[in-house]
């Protein structure tokens, strides 16, 4: 059994983890129009190239429930966050379109994986001590997104090779999750969970529950794509203004994750989302009633604010439904990178065909869902505040998992 101070160690380690990862995406989504140039290619190209990712994702999500089983889920985390690490020199290195969509295939691959992996030793620490911590290592996830842009900008800013830039942060990033892994704990088994299938297809128990995290997460893509165009284009904003509701949105969303434990510990988990639903869809509610760009920025504050702990409560919520934790945890996964890939696609079709502001509309709908389906994030290990006191012992490590801190 592990003791407090391992599991506050373990704590940290996940959460410097989560920032890691979320480094290597900030740092590639400033570089984009660096990547774009080096490729050679256009906007509608660099657009199919974008969707790569999510692709990637969604594809070899399933597999990482195996892999944390066969090789153990410390050493799965440390090589899978190697390999996203790695990958981020990929698209840099791309000389036209065919390699960039296979690079970016690759780096969604690695990053879904990774996602899986990391999602599920946070729900394992979050249940040996007993209270929410899932917001706050995705808050740090933000966080991390947030300091790879900001390192980026300079990057961009001096002008400085893509090549060399992801070849920096890759590296950096990469010793970062080496070393970050060591003070990772080795999961605890459930008595009744089997070894996961090869390739993991959802369980129902988590189809539901993945379908509140694809509303939260269709917003989400949404609202960070469609943002800037939303008010520059149905409120005449100026690019620099409609910029920094971008910027507005995702600030909101960081610091809410970082606090929303708290708000999870004191209200539970089907509150704090039905509360963030009557906020989100408040907020949707302002921007497409919207005739000015303050009413609009603040309407897109307030669906970050309601959407921000939908998912770690998702995914805390998945590992709880099933006797596989990590299988529940890579469905839900699946269906929430599907809806981000869905998302933006889905926002111009409507608005192509319509407005950006009935595009919106249909935003707004799947925030109400959120409501609605709050209840179906109620636990079902009634164990885990029982274990964090010490009532119920620790199961035996599951097989395949290494056992000893540090190695």
């Amino acid at each position: 059994m592990a003791s407090t101070g391992e599991i506050r160690r373990a704590r940290y380690a996940v959460a410097a983890v989560f920032a890691a990862h979320g480094a290597v995406t900030g740092s590639f989504a400033t570089r984009v129009p660096w990547v774009q140039d080096h490729a050679g290619i256009s906007a509608g190209q660099l657009g199919l190239a974008l969707a790569m990712p999510a692709l990637g994702a969604a594809t070899a999500m399933p597999l990482a429930g195996r892999i944390s089983h066969t090789f153990g889920a410390r050493r799965a985390l440390r090589g899978l966050m190697v390999m996203w690490c790695l990958a981020l020199i990929l698209p840099a290195l791309a000389p036209g379109l065919a390699t960039l969509c296979a690079g970016l295939f690759v780096y969604g691959a690695t990053a879904g994986m990774a996602d899986v992996a990391m999602n599920a030793l946070g729900v394992d620490v979050e249940q040996r001590l007993g209270r929410s911590i899932m917001s706050g290592l995705h808050g740090m996830w933000s966080g991390g997104a947030l300091a790879g842009s900001a390192a980026g900008t300079v990057a961009a800013h001096t002008e400085l090779d893509g090549r060399v830039h992801f070849a920096i942060a890759a590296a950096v990033l990469t010793a970062v999750s080496v070393v970050a892994c060591r003070w990772v704990l080795a999961p605890v088994a459930h008595a009744d969970e089997e070894p996961p299938p090869h390739f993991a297809l959802p369980p129902r128990s988590a189809l539901l529950i993945g379908a509140v995290g694809f509303c939260a997460v269709f917003a989400e893509g949404a609202s960070l794509d469609w943002s800037a165009v939303y008010l520059r284009d149905e409120m005449g904003s100026s690019p620099g203004l409609a910029a920094a509701c971008t910027t507005g949105f995702a600030l909101t969303m960081a610091v809410a994750r970082l606090v929303g434990d708290a708000v999870v510990e004191r209200l539970g988990p089907v509150r704090t989302v039905r509360a963030g639903g009557v906020l989100a869809t408040l907020g949707g509610v302002l921007i497409v009633t919207s005739s000015a760009a303050a009413q609009a920025m603040a309407g897109f504050g307030l669906l970050g604010l309601g959407i921000a702990v939908v998912v770690p409560v998702v995914f805390a919520a998945a590992a709880r439904s099933a006797n596989a934790p990590s299988q529940a945890i890579a469905g839900v996964a699946t269906i929430m990178y599907a809806s981000g890939l869905i998302a933006p696609a889905a926002i111009g079709q409507v608005a192509d065909a319509t407005s950006l502001t009935v595009s919106f509309g249909l935003v707004t709908v799947l925030a109400s869902g959120l409501i609605a389906g709050a209840g179906l994030l109620r636990g079902r290990r009634s164990e885990t505040k029982a274990k964090a006191a010490g009532a119920v012992p620790d199961p035996a490590p599951a097989p395949g998992t290494d056992t000893q801190p540090g190695t």
